[in-house]
């Protein structure tokens, strides 16, 4: 694949006065190269907050001109900043209608009380949530995004959020050095991140699948026994109208009325 060009991107202006690209402007592969890149910058909370459903979704959407670059809370000024750069667009504040940057935080579960609804597990979009209905649940903490969806979906409000401190290696480190082991702790996640909510929507697609097979290997098995039960009472409805007819020539020739029987 071809290096993407920015010069392929002409920035237009919406109504709102914010520039975006022109999608129409730039090839598909063009398109999917800014995609992957945009969406390597992105930090894989998989939050929703930006309203699409994921990072990639929100990256697809910056790339054809239907978002703005300020729309990822965990992202940040720095993720901002990044994709304004990487957009050749002009950098704008958080809308904070999305919500606002939080401290880095992962779930956690209280065991004791938790009901086993599995509800947290349906919203996790990363399948950082182990545990089986009326069985108790529990965070993979190294897994989780901080996403936050599982929180509203839990009926009895066990689930909180819990900020993680500062590694002992960085505290220790220079304010430099500490930047640099920050940043590359933070990819390392969002790869983690990225993967495992893949595997999720293919796991999802191929549970999609499997059952609308289920659905219709159900329907034509009952559409073959429909048939089946059907049959014999159809073919005793013709034979008696074939014998009927019979009757009734049989009845014109001797000049004889023909019997009932048949009805």
């Amino acid at each position: 694949m071809q290096p993407f060009s920015h010069d392929a991107i002409a920035p237009m202006t919406d109504a709102s006065g914010q520039q975006r690209p022109r999608a129409e402007q730039y090839s598909a592969l063009e398109r999917v190269d800014l995609i992957t890149r945009i969406d390597l910058v992105l930090p894989q909370t998989q939050c929703q907050q930006c309203g699409y459903p994921g990072c990639k979704p929100y990256a697809a959407a910056l790339a054809d001109g239907e978002a703005s670059i300020n729309q990822c809370p965990p992202g940040g000024e720095t993720g901002i900043r990044t994709l304004a750069k990487l957009l050749d667009l002009p950098y704008l504040p958080l809308n904070t209608a999305h919500g606002i940057t939080k401290p880095k935080a992962i779930a956690m579960i209280d065991e004791h009380r938790c009901i086993g609804c599995t509800l947290c597990i349906k919203a996790c979009p990363v399948d950082a949530i182990l545990g089986a209905s009326r069985q108790m649940h529990t965070v993979i903490s190294q897994e989780c995004t901080g996403c936050e969806l599982c929180l509203a979906p839990c009926p009895v409000d066990c689930i909180i959020m819990q900020p993680l401190a500062p590694s002992q290696a960085t505290s220790a480190e220079t304010p430099a050095k500490a930047a640099q082991t920050q940043t590359a702790v933070a990819v390392a996640a969002a790869d983690l991140a990225r993967r495992r909510y893949q595997q999720r929507q293919q796991r999802q697609e191929r549970e999609k699948l499997a059952r609308l097979q289920s659905v219709s290997q159900k329907k034509t098995g009952q559409t073959a026994a429909d048939k089946d039960a059907i049959a014999p009472g159809t073919d005793a409805i013709k034979k008696a109208a074939i014998a009927a007819a019979m009757a009734r020539v049989q009845a014109l020739k001797t000049g004889t009325s023909p019997t009932k029987d048949y009805e």
